[in-house]
């Protein structure tokens, strides 16, 4: 029960400070372009909302791998699904070259440093990893009104 209740307060807390952040940053709302009231609350209503991002991701990666390491079939699920994503990435990377594409513009990218080898590949495999995926997920969409005749 204490624990409910603490969870209670911190959330009323945000609540709280989110609420007087957002009605401080609307009152300072101005047409003004050279106003720096109006962009240190902008700015601080954007690093309260990185702060909750990141609070939210931690307790969220926390609570998942509590319950991985209190459950064993979560824990082989887990490893499963790590391993067969291990695979597909080294299968997309494989299947990557690092040709530059030629394409009118490109070469503003390679004088610039922004398109290399290097990173043609890694583009090369993100591409490949989506198309791979994307046939898994068309093969289950297929795969599964076949499966439940079988039930």
């Amino acid at each position: 029960m204490k624990v409910n209740k603490l969870l209670n307060i911190v959330l009323w807390v945000v609540i709280a400070v989110s609420a007087v952040l957002i009605i401080s940053l609307i009152s300072n709302i101005s047409d003004n372009d050279n106003d720096s009231t109006m962009g240190t609350w902008i700015n601080t209503n954007l690093t309260w909302a990185y702060i909750l991002l990141f609070a939210c991701g931690a307790i969220a990666l926390l609570f998942a791998l509590v319950q991985v390491f209190t459950d064993k079939a979560a824990m082989k699920n887990g490893l499963v699904t790590l391993v067969v994503m291990g695979v597909i990435g080294l299968i997309s990377y494989s299947l990557a070259d690092g040709s530059i594409p030629q394409f009118h513009g490109v070469e503003k990218f390679v004088e610039t440093g922004d398109l290399t080898p290097a990173i043609s590949k890694w583009i090369g495999t993100t591409l490949y990893g989506t198309y791979i995926l994307f046939f898994f997920a068309l093969l289950a969409m297929a795969a599964s009104p076949i499966m439940k005749l079988f039930r």
